[in-house]
């Protein structure tokens, strides 16, 4: 099998890995990208394609999966390769200095540099502790919302007290014949305009909230008609044709911890305020996946991290080249593809 050799090797196709295709491209790398699942995007193309996200500049709102579009449209200049549907499973340090990745199907990849981008790593969602769920899951159970049309004047149970929580319920009341949300606890910890909007659901009868509550049990026969929930100490059945539990992910770094890197639990330690290099000079972590003082797990952060980590990566692989920061609006973009965008406006003319 041939090796596939790229100048940054990025491990995790979601915005953040998407992200560094293009600031790598204008510094004249070639990029590609390894993820296990099967399309690029990360966790806003699988699991919330459909969930607005407010805090990406210039932007007001914009959906999750609409942002990854964006960006695949973004670096489509710089004709990023892609091994999709595999896990990065070794990492080997040559003697000229590149690094060997191989993967779960033993493809073998090439490259002075390797980023780390994979969001929370694998993962998998945190599933409440309910006896029959699994009898239940995908005919009436689902853990995230890839298409809101799916529950289109239906009866829906949300639990949860967090951001996702909280977001769906208030997507979702938009088109459900009827919103149940249920928490264990009666304060919610999610962003308190969110909660503020539940609220006001709540309080115009638009929504049900029954806190502090469980869900207990599940019924019904092929499918989920409904299902048990524990409120002052009674219980009670609620009519669902969805139960969607919103308790977040449970993030596993897999391979990557056998890899000789400096852990804090799930996350990889890398240097702050520099350019996010791990220990192992020439692996990065970027993203959600990294940790260092005062880390925010923002995607905008992520976009950051990604800027600074290549300009070093530039130097790693071109150490006796000086690379001069040049404003995009001045040098345009050249492309891998043959395309050169360049606005008139800042081509300087002398008039004489």
């Amino acid at each position: 099998m041939n090796t596939i050799k790229t100048d940054i090797l990025i491990i995790g196709a979601g915005p953040v890995g998407l992200f560094t295709v293009f600031e790598a491209g204008l510094l004249g790398l070639k990029c590609h990208l390894i993820d296990a699942l099967a399309q690029p995007g990360g966790q806003c193309a699988e699991i919330y394609p459909k969930k607005p996200i407010y805090d990406i500049p210039g932007m007001p709102e914009v959906m999750a999966g609409d942002l990854v579009n964006n960006l695949l449209e973004q670096i489509k200049p710089f004709a990023p390769g892609y091994s999709l549907g595999e896990r990065a499973e070794k990492l080997i340090k040559k003697e000229d200095g590149s690094f060997d990745v191989i993967t779960s199907s033993s493809k073998v990849h090439n490259a002075k540099v390797v980023a780390i981008a994979g969001g929370l790593g694998s993962f998998e969602p945190r599933k409440p502790p309910i006896d029959n769920i699994l009898k239940y899951e995908g005919r009436g159970v689902e853990y995230m919302v890839k298409d809101p049309e799916n529950f289109k004047n239906k009866k829906i149970v949300i639990a949860g007290g967090g951001d996702s929580a909280l977001d769906w319920t208030i997507e979702l009341a938009k088109i459900a014949k009827k919103v149940t949300l249920i928490h264990r606890r009666n304060e919610f910890r999610g962003a308190i305009d969110s909660v503020e909007k539940v609220q006001k659901l709540k309080n115009s009868l638009k929504i049900d909230v029954i806190t502090p509550s469980e869900v207990k049990e599940l019924r019904g026969d092929e499918v989920l008609k409904s299902i048990v929930i524990t409120h002052n100490d009674e219980k009670k059945q609620i009519d669902a044709d969805f139960f969607i539990p919103l308790f977040g992910l449970v993030p596993r770094l897999g391979s990557i911890s056998d890899w000789g890197l400096n852990l804090d639990k799930n996350s990889i330690i890398v240097n702050n305020g520099l350019d996010y290099q791990t220990n192992i000079p020439g692996v990065f972590a970027i993203g959600d996946i990294n940790t260092y003082p005062g880390k925010l797990k923002l995607i905008l952060c992520g976009f950051h991290e990604a800027t600074l980590m290549c300009q070093s990566a530039y130097k790693i692989i071109h150490p006796n080249k000086k690379n001069i920061l040049k404003y995009t609006t001045v040098s345009g973009i050249k492309g891998f593809d043959g395309t050169n965008k360049k606005s008139e406006n800042s081509i300087i003319k002398t008039i004489s």
